[in-house]
Formats: C-alpha cells, structure tokens, sequence
C-alpha cells in the first residue's frame, strides 16, 4: 500500500471555496488501476492559513506514480493553477509506503 499526500495551507476565510474546488472537479481517479480511495482532510488554523490535506491510497507506489503520468492526471489537473489567491505556497507533497 502507498499513500500520497498534498498539504495546502489555505488562506483564512477561503476554507469552504477550497472544499467546493475539490467536491466539484473530476478527479478521473475512479478510472486509475491501483487506486483505492480519497479523503480531503481539513486541518487546524493559526493566524494565517487554515491547513488541509488531500489523502489518496494505492495498490503500490508504481501504481501511484503511473497516476502523474497518465492522461487521467492530466485532466484532472487542468485548471488546478486557477484560484491562486486562496493558497499560500504550494503544495506539500508526501508520499508513504506502507511497511507493517
């Protein structure tokens, strides 16, 4: 099992446009072999951004990594560079395979 994770800080009060960019895009992940599931996961906030996670699970790291490569992630991604304004920095990327 591998699990990849993307943590965005997001901008005060842009919590809930963050939550309905993902809850109203096709991620095509259902499509993908390997894939298994997908949370966003919403963090605690400080004075400057609120924290989120997004959480997917796959068969292996291969499987993950045939993902980004693959038309279905193109697609997925194509507007991902719209809304800059409610996150600050990029994404942080960590991946995980599991070993127990």
């Amino acid at each position: 099992m591998y699990i990849a994770m993307n943590r965005f800080k997001i901008r005060l009060g842009s919590e809930q446009e963050f939550i309905d960019i993902w809850k109203n895009r096709d991620t095509y992940l259902d499509t993908v072999p390997g894939f298994q599931s997908f949370n966003l996961l919403q963090g605690a906030s400080n004075d400057e951004y609120t924290l989120f996670a997004s959480h997917s699970v796959w068969d292996s790291r291969q499987a993950f990594e045939n993902w980004t490569q693959s038309e279905a992630f193109r697609k997925a991604h194509a507007n991902a560079r719209g809304n800059k304004d409610i996150y600050l920095g990029a994404p942080n990327f960590e991946g995980f395979e599991s070993c127990l």
